[in-house]
């Protein structure tokens, strides 16, 4: 499975590439991550032209945060069962990135 559609490819650059960038937490995530065999959680919300993605992660230990991540680190990341990662076809954001890591910080992992 890849990553990201097209569309969503298109939509996190174009979020990137915007003055202030996401970084002050205005932008949705436009993908939401996921290893089925290592509660690991990714909601991003910009990738720039070298596949640097910004987003909340959790990698499964109840520590999420705000930060950055390379595509090509995504693709070769596996679970305790060596499962890749994958997308959450039918994740649809509500928040913005910043209110995730809000809810996430007081439940100690990502809501979504």
């Amino acid at each position: 499975m890849k990553l990201f559609t097209d569309q969503q490819r298109t939509q996190l650059r174009k979020n990137a590439a915007q003055p202030d960038g996401g970084r002050k937490g205005k932008f949705k995530p436009v993908v939401k991550l996921f290893t089925p065999d290592a509660h690991a959680v990714w909601l991003l919300s910009e990738m720039d032209e070298d596949g640097r993605c910004f987003g909340l992660c959790d990698l499964g230990l109840g520590y999420p945060e705000l930060g950055y991540i390379m595509e090509s680190e995504l693709k070769s990341f596996r679970g305790r069962f060596r499962l890749p990662i994958e997308r959450d076809r039918h994740f649809t954001a509500d928040k913005t990135i910043t209110e995730y890591a809000d809810a996430a910080s007081s439940e100690w992992r990502i809501v979504a």
